[in-house]
């Protein structure tokens, strides 16, 4: 870690009590935070868990490592202004990237992130992970609140470590194997507020992480509260949800399925997405068709919100900055009836033209033949029940009925598409790799441009044969292949936190 992860934590523990004091630092790692004050009450420790810091996660950036996304040549588009005169159209450019999405977008060996820059997907998930160690550690032993309250924001916490470390150890590590994840790297496990004791880091092994998220989970799931304040804080079900994602990844499909199971018994809801659409604006431009003035929920407000973590990266430096490539589009547009509609592809994506203002009346951006990733919405890079329902039918695909991973899929179709056919209703009877290449084609629809899922799925299923596939990125007349299984999937370690790791071992990407 470097001096971002200390100074974070004591940012957190300031904004949230003002409590904590730096009065010297010495070199470990970066500076280390002395004579802090840990809080004592058991308010001071509900604070920190509702500090907005904890409440964002991933980065969209991630995309530019997978299939999903295109970056315009120069001058591949031209827009027809109100004159009528044709303007080259440079929002999607190539040449618009940054230095860290032109480095992913080409598949660029060895570090990502030029020198000096930190890299927040490392920095801000070990500043959380501080916090959540803090809560975890102390709560149970504040005087004050009652047992139960105790061991929820125990509970709590666990849940927050655990969803950090899952994050970090599949976007820096090796996917899970089990016959290499003992010796696979991981990232370091960190479970102490303590910040530092002299002694460097230790990158402990993908099964190492694994086993710490199962421990963390396994703890918290019993003790979490069926009903949570808000879906910004995890109750029972996520503890069942949470499990379900980390045995998938695993390739446990029979613990996976269990847990998705029991949470789907615990919250099954889904929003229908056929009554909405699209006007003029950024963020709100989307609505009920029947009420301009409703927007799309969000947040609390959206059903399918079970664990929310404000997805990250996003804004002006994503929104309508990138295209849909072309594969993701034909896997959006397959599986329609001739009279079918996406609703994902026809709300999140703008597509041949848009107008990303708040007036009506102003001349629409023309990009015709493209669609550009313009949602607008407070996406959420935590859980959803739809999650649950794939997860559920990819390991009834895998080791259950094909029967019940259709109705699972259509069940989630049916809140999506427009006129949808129903997959069980089909003359020809997909067979178990059929049955699941259409679990994953829905996945890809349902997390598209999300980051994290996607690269994490291709991570997992380039190892099976029926999937495996190489990503072909190109513009200004270059192409870059990524095999399938190259290490370059892997994210290198910030060379911030090398500088003062030197003996950290690392993949040769």
């Amino acid at each position: 870690m470097n001096l971002r992860y200390n100074m974070n934590l004591s940012k957190y523990l300031l904004l949230g009590l003002g409590i904590l004091s730096l009065q010297s630092c010495d070199d470990f790692l970066g500076n280390k935070p002395k004579g802090y004050t840990i809080p004592e009450k058991f308010e001071d420790y509900s604070k920190l868990l509702n500090s907005s810091y904890l409440m964002s996660s991933s980065n969209t950036v991630l995309s530019y490592l997978t299939d999903d996304v295109y970056r315009t040549s120069d001058g591949e588009i031209m827009n027809v202004s109100s004159g009528g005169n044709p303007v080259e159209y440079t929002e999607f450019n190539f040449s618009g990237c940054s230095d860290q999405e032109r480095n992913l977008y080409t598949f660029k060996s060895g570090q990502v992130l030029t020198p000096g820059n930190n890299d927040p997907l490392w920095d801000d998930a070990y500043a959380n992970i501080y916090v959540y160690n803090a809560v975890a550690n102390n709560i149970l032993n504040v005087p004050d609140g009652t047992k139960e309250q105790r061991e929820a924001k125990y509970a709590e916490a666990l849940v927050g470590r655990a969803f950090e470390y899952l994050n970090l150890v599949n976007i820096f590590g090796n996917h899970y194997d089990p016959a290499t994840a003992a010796t696979d790297y991981g990232v370091p496990i960190l479970l102490s507020e303590e910040v530092g004791d002299g002694a460097s880091y230790v990158r402990n092994t993908v099964a190492e992480v694994y086993n710490q998220i199962m421990s963390d989970l396994k703890t918290a799931t019993p003790l979490l509260p069926e009903v949570a304040t808000n879906v910004y804080h995890p109750n029972r079900t996520i503890g069942y949800a949470f499990q379900a994602r980390m045995f998938l990844y695993m390739g446990d499909y029979e613990n996976a399925l269990t847990n998705a199971n029991e949470a789907l018994k615990l919250n099954d809801q889904l929003l229908d997405m056929k009554p909405y659409t699209t006007t003029y604006s950024t963020f709100g431009r989307i609505v009920l068709e029947s009420n301009p003035d409703e927007t799309f929920p969000e947040d609390v407000d959206n059903v399918e919100n079970i664990f929310m973590r404000n997805l990250g990266g996003a804004g002006s430096g994503f929104y309508r900055a990138v295209v849909a490539s072309q594969d993701l589009l034909e896997i959006f547009k397959s599986h329609l009836a001739s009279d079918g509609e996406d609703m994902r592809l026809r709300l999140f994506f703008a597509t041949d033209e848009g107008n990303f203002t708040m007036n009506p009346s102003a001349e629409p951006e023309h990009f015709k033949g493209y669609s550009t990733y313009a949602p607008y919405i407070n996406q959420n890079a935590g859980f959803t029940t739809p999650e649950i329902y794939l997860i559920a039918a990819e390991c009834e695909a895998r080791i259950g009925s094909i029967s019940r991973a259709l109705q699972l899929l259509d069940k989630l179709r049916d809140a999506r598409i427009k006129n949808n056919v129903h997959y069980v209703e089909a003359t020809d009877a997909p067979n178990r790799t059929e049955a699941l290449r259409l679990v994953i084609d829905e996945r890809r629809r349902e997390f598209a441009m999300l980051g994290a899922p996607r690269l994490i799925d291709l991570k997992r299923l380039n190892r099976e044969d029926w999937f495996r596939k190489d990503i072909v990125h190109s513009a200004n007349g270059e192409t870059w292949t990524l095999p399938a299984n190259d290490p370059r999937y892997i994210m290198p370690v910030p060379q911030t936190v090398l500088d003062f790791n030197p003996d950290m071992p690392q993949y040769e990407r």
